[in-house]
Parts: C-alpha cells; sequence; structure tokens
C-alpha cells in the first residue's frame, strides 16, 4: 500500500496562565503537544489527509490552536491557526441556536406544525412540527440522494435555484414515515429551517446568524460560503479517489448557501462559540439543555441516535460528550464538547475521506488522560470461523469473483463497480499473503443475537481495518474497509 507522507507545518497559539481560574484545564504540556503532534502525523499519513487544524478549549480558552500540513496542495501553503475550513453539518448547531433564540422571543413554538410557515406544503407535513425538523424525526426524504443531486434529478448540485424554487422541490420530495416515529438523519430539515428563519425575521438566514451569533461573538471569520468573495486564508478541499488526491467537486451557489451546513470558520472562532455555550450570552440555559437533550420518538423512547438539536449525546470512557461532525465539498471536520471535563476539542480537515472525529477523541484523551481510547490490539478469538468466512470473501474480491451470492440483499444492491474496483486496489498489497487478526468484536446493532468483527489485515509495514458481520443466513451484511488506527472508536 504506497502511503503519501504528510508535510508537518505549524502554527500554534497556546495560552498560558499562571494559576488557571477554576474549572480552567491548566496550559498543556510540552509532552501533552508532542504526543498530539506525533498522533496527527500518523494519522494524517495513513488516511493521506493533506491539511488539519485542531482546537483544544478548556470554557473557550485556548489550550492550543494549531495546524498541520498544507491548506492549499497546489500552492504548497501551510494550514495556520488562522486558515478557513468549510462547516459541514457542525454549521447545523448554529441554525439550532437560532431557532431557539425565536422561541425564546415567541415568535415561533418547537411545536408548531411546520405548514403555518410553509402554507403551500402538502396536506402530509401538517404533522410534522419544527422540533422535528431540529431533531432529524421528520419522516421527510433526503434531498441530497444521489439519484436526486445527479444530472438528472430534481436537485442537481450544478444548477442554481431560487429559494421559492428550492422549497417547491422540497414539497414534492416523499414522506419516509410518520413525523417522530423513525430518527434519520436528513439535510432536507435543516434546509428548511433555514428558509423558515428568513420566513419568521424577514432576513436570511446567514445574515442572521451573523447579526445575532457571529458579531456579538466577534466571530470575525465565520461566514457563509462563497466562491466569489476574496477570503483570507481559505483552505482548499480535497477528495481521495482511486489511490490519488484530486480536487473537490463544484458545486453550484445554491448548495454552499443553505442552512443545512455551508459555513467557513476556522479554529479561532470556534473557541468564541464554546466559551459561549457554557454561559447564557446567547441563550437561557433552558434553551442549551433542550438541545443538548435526547429528542424521544412517539413511543416514548430515546432515538436511535441518541440525537437532540443539531448535537449528538453520548459519552467517552463514561464522560458525557455533547459533539457533531460535517463534511462538504472534500471537507471534513468534528467538535467534541466534553462539557463535565470543561474540554473540548475541534478538528478541521481538508479531505472528504479524513476520520476527524476519531481524531477528536483521541486528541481528547492525549488532552486529558481519562479520556483516553483504549489501544485497538489483537484479541483472542474465539470465533475463527468468522475470519476464515472473510478470508473466503477477500479471495472472491481479488479474483474478482461474483459477490452476489455470499452477501445479504441489501449490501448486494449498496455494492457498486466503481466501489468494489476500489476496495480490490486497496486490499491487493495485503491479500493473499497478509494476515487477519481480531482486534474488536461487539454485538450487532441490529441483532444482539450477532455481531460485528473488526480485522486488522496487515502485510509488511502496511495494514487495514476491516469491519465484518454476517447476518442470520450467514450471508454478509457488514463490510467496511478503513485506514488502520492505534485507538479504538468510540
Amino acid at each position: 500500500m504506497t502511503r503519501r507522507c504528510a508535510v508537518l507545518l505549524f502554527v500554534a497559539a497556546v495560552l498560558t496562565a499562571a494559576s488557571p481560574p477554576p474549572g480552567i484545564h491548566a496550559p498543556l504540556t510540552a509532552a501533552q503537544i508532542s504526543s498530539i503532534d506525533g498522533f496527527l502525523a500518523t494519522e494524517m499519513t495513513r488516511s493521506h489527509v493533506p491539511g488539519v487544524a485542531i482546537g483544544i478549549y478548556s470554557r473557550g480558552n485556548i489550550l492550543l490552536a494549531k495546524g498541520y500540513g498544507l491548506a492549499n496542495v497546489e500552492l504548497g501553503v501551510p494550514v495556520k491557526a488562522e486558515t478557513i475550513f468549510q462547516s459541514g453539518s457542525v454549521g447545523k448547531q448554529f441554525v439550532s441556536a437560532a431557532i431557539m433564540m425565536l422561541v425564546e422571543e415567541r415568535r415561533v413554538s418547537l411545536r408548531d406544525s411546520i405548514t403555518k410557515y410553509f402554507p403551500q406544503a402538502p396536506g402530509s407535513w401538517k404533522p410534522i412540527r419544527i422540533e422535528n425538523l431540529l431533531s432529524h424525526t421528520s419522516g421527510l426524504a433526503e434531498y441530497e440522494a444521489p439519484d436526486r443531486t445527479g444530472p438528472k434529478g430534481p436537485f442537481y448540485l450544478r444548477l442554481d435555484f431560487t429559494e421559492s424554487q428550492l422549497l417547491r422541490k422540497i414539497e414534492a420530495l416523499p414522506i419516509e414515515n410518520a413525523p417522530g416515529a423513525k430518527w434519520n438523519y436528513r439535510n432536507t430539515n435543516y434546509v428548511l429551517l433555514g428558509i423558515l428563519i428568513h420566513r419568521v425575521t424577514g432576513m436570511f438566514y446567514a445574515d442572521y446568524l451573523a447579526k445575532r451569533i457571529f458579531k456579538p461573538l466577534d466571530m470575525t471569520s465565520t461566514r457563509l460560503i462563497s466562491d466569489a468573495d476574496i477570503i483570507p486564508n481559505r483552505s482548499a478541499g480535497y477528495q481521495w479517489e482511486s489511490g490519488e488526491l484530486k480536487n473537490q467537486d463544484w458545486v453550484s451557489p445554491t448548495f454552499n448557501s443553505t442552512a443545512d451546513g455551508a459555513l467557513y470558520f476556522n479554529v479561532l472562532d470556534l473557541a468564541k462559540w464554546d466559551g459561549a455555550l457554557y454561559t447564557t450570552q446567547l441563550l437561557t440555559q433552558s434553551s442549551l439543555n433542550r438541545m443538548w437533550t435526547i429528542y424521544k420518538l412517539n413511543d416514548g423512547k430515546p432515538n436511535s441516535a441518541d440525537y437532540g438539536f443539531a448535537w449528538a449525546i453520548g459519552s467517552q470512557n463514561g464522560h458525557r460528550l455533547i459533539e457533531h461532525g460535517g463534511a462538504w465539498q472534500g471537507f471534513t471536520c468534528d467538535i467534541s464538547r466534553y462539557v463535565d471535563d470543561a474540554l473540548t476539542v475541534v478538528v478541521l480537515t481538508n479531505l472528504d475521506a479524513a476520520r476527524p472525529d476519531y481524531m477528536a477523541h483521541v486528541i481528547a484523551g492525549l488532552a486529558d488522560t481519562p479520556l483516553l481510547p483504549p489501544k485497538l490490539v489483537t484479541i483472542p478469538d474465539a470465533r475463527p470461523r468468522t475470519a476464515a468466512s472473510l478470508a473466503s470473501l477477500l479471495d472472491r474480491m481479488v479474483a474478482g469473483a461474483d459477490l452476489r451470492p455470499v452477501v445479504s440483499k441489501e449490501l448486494a444492491q449498496a455494492i457498486d463497480s466503481d466501489a468494489t474496483a476500489d476496495v480490490r486496489r486497496q486490499i491487493a498489497p495485503l491479500w493473499p499473503g497478509g494476515t487477519l487478526a481480531l482486534v474488536l468484536r461487539k454485538p450487532s446493532p441490529d441483532d444482539a443475537s450477532l455481531t460485528i468483527s473488526q480485522f486488522r489485515l496487515a502485510k509488511g509495514a502496511d495494514s487495514i481495518l476491516i469491519t465484518y458481520g454476517l447476518n442470520a443466513h450467514g450471508k454478509v451484511d457488514t463490510l467496511y474497509f478503513e485506514p488502520d488506527q492505534e485507538y479504538r472508536s468510540q
């Protein structure tokens, strides 16, 4: 497996103080920073990431703001703390906050039917409430599905649409399930919330965010995406395709201006956002708590993703974690807030295939040892038949044989020729001749009687991870290849 060595360049901004205020972490030590540097160097090489910026904060106080690698590969521009990245879906949390501001002002109610604001919508929308849009429980279909955003789709990403045209197209989408019955992440929900903000306030949603959030917090680099404007410190986005780094795909200005995640920001501005979330400067504590409470479905049970309003609520090593990731146009990012530990980690990257959530979780542990995930090491395998089944599948893949007889119907539908060819390129240097070692086994999320196994496939100095699972009929229904990693994902 060929690995591209990431150029490691940095600009650091470290907040130092003789004695930190109560509840504030002490400045990072040189050893901690060195361990973070080493981890990121390895991870960037494994995942072919051109550039990364990280922010580590304690209640908004910057412990570390640092850039690694290249913001622009063609021009050789290094990442620094000021470098601007695209937000992807991390931008949704600002929209969620704006909606809660309108709730506090009694201009909207979370229980309002969205047809109050979209009177021309189909009657099937009447049961959908604003809180369903915020929590991804609306039942609306995904506008960003590949068949809808391609050249023949209604949302072709290279065409421009007015806000009204975009709304009419969304109103024509099917309803997948009753509102509140299921959780399904749908960017459609936040596009609608952006239009709703416009209709309620008379301001384009991004202008409203600037007025009510960005300017009051002095977030001077946070703004809507624009290809036309001259924007200092803007990085370029990249895609990893067939073993090569490529520039991001171009999309029309319409799809770089919707409220589902079309912002620019940097790690310096996000420190100000993090600090504000520990206060009531923007929202009451009640509103903040509502955003960070797992939304319950109609049956009274928590949704399957433990999702609130633009935040996922979970834990790491028993420590409460409120987080969200984002991906768009060759950028990926993550914000992970360990609120009880007064620690936040932000990771911004300019590669579509990067793993910023994994990076953030490990960096948090390197900054605060109790948060460190366990190492992903070889464990005894009490079910060797699973490894033998995977080995047989790898044989079929390398030989170019038809996989449909041995995989589930659902997986067969998801496998296309391009994906299969890409995976074959990944494993060709490792199989045959490589070794499979079990590193993780856990119950299947769909059926507790079944298990999901993760194997490290290694040959010489090269390795990848393979997540593998069989259904009740012995067919492969889980198959995922990813770069190797040192620590276990949360």
